[in-house]
Order: structure tokens, then sequence, then C-alpha cells
């Protein structure tokens, strides 16, 4: 992605975006990462789309030698996360950071979309990233045993897939949200690396 790529890809979200505040919605690391500043958020959940572990990245959370296993929006089911109110007056600025954050490559695994988030004050549409299923780092579903052997084991310059997996698990726990399925995975990964600490005891 270039710098035009970047405006490009802004303009485009803008020009469909809705006339009053701009909402981005979270589910993965936006939840405790951010990668701006917002002046709002609410619980909110999202129809049509479930968070999952689908795309592999080879940087990150990741190298050649061992992909990294990345979250993202795939389709069916719903999700729940938060949606972040970001300040008009830095609503550009705001999303060139996420952009560059989100977007790296041509075509990208990640694709921003206009969604509809439902909150205890009523639907709020709200940017969010879904994956883009024809991009060659779309991995398709992946079982909750095959996911745990890469959490446990891939890291890249970010840090490791176990750690990002924690840190989201832990931040859906303190927002009360429940997400069965990376609750068993957590609970995987940590057998896996429990077991590879002990065989290195043992060596």
């Amino acid at each position: 992605m270039t710098d035009d790529d970047y405006l490009i890809a802004i303009q485009n979200v803008l020009t469909h975006a809705p006339e009053d505040d701009i909402w981005l919605f979270g589910y993965g690391s936006l939840l405790w990462k951010p990668a701006c500043e917002f002046v709002e958020s609410r619980i909110a959940t999202v129809q049509g789309w479930h968070r999952a572990f689908c795309f592999r990245v080879a940087r990150f959370r990741g190298t050649r030698d061992k992909p990294g296993l990345m979250l993202a929006l795939d389709r069916g089911g719903s999700c729940k996360g938060m949606i972040f109110r970001l300040p008009v007056e830095q609503v550009k600025a705001s999303l060139d950071t996420l952009f560059r954050r989100e977007l790296m490559i041509k075509p990208s695994v990640n694709v921003p979309r206009w969604m509809t988030a439902e909150t205890g004050d009523g639907p709020i549409r709200a940017l969010g990233f879904v994956v883009n299923r024809q991009s060659p780092h779309y991995s398709g579903k992946v079982s909750l045993d095959a996911a745990a052997d890469i959490l446990a084991t891939a890291a890249g310059h970010w840090g490791s897939c176990a750690e990002y997996l924690r840190e989201t698990v832990s931040r859906l726990e303190e927002l009360g949200i429940h997400d069965e399925s990376l609750w068993r995975l957590q609970a995987l990964v940590a057998e896996r690396l429990e077991a590879g600490i002990s065989l290195e005891i043992s060596n």
C-alpha cells in the first residue's frame, strides 16, 4: 500500500459514511490495543459475522518459516465486541492510522466495511474490517486443535500469537463478553505451552 492507496481507501470509506458520528467496531486487538483515540465506547453486536482465527501471516506475529494465525471477521453467525466513536476533528487522521495498521498489502486481507452494530441504545452504523476470502492468506475454517498448535508456537516482531490470544481473551473477559471458542482455544494453547515447558525442564 502506498500513501495514495491509503488516501483513496479512506475517501471511499468516507463517501459511504453516516452523516453524523464515525464509529469503529472492535472485536480483537482493537479492544486492548486501540489504533487511535476515541471519545466514547459501547458494547455492540454485529450479525452475519463472527470472530475467527482465519488468516495466516508471515510477519507481525509469525515468520516465513512459521506463519502466525490472526483473528478476523468471517461470514456467518454474530460477534459481540465494542464500538468506538472517533473525535470529529480527528476522523481522517484516525482512519489513516487505523488503515496503515489493518491494510498493508494489495489485495488486502482485511476489507473495511460499514455494518450495523446493535447496542443497548439502538442500532449504530460502524466501520469494521472483514476478511477477504479471495486473499491467498485466508486459511478458511481451522480446527481448534490445528489453531492451538499454531498459536502456541508462532511468534514475530510484534510478539507471539499466544500473547495475542491471551490479551484478547482477557479483555473480552473484562468486558463481560464470553466467546466460547476462544476460551476453549486458550485452554488448548495453555496445555501445549505447559507441555513444552515440562519437556524443556525434563531435558
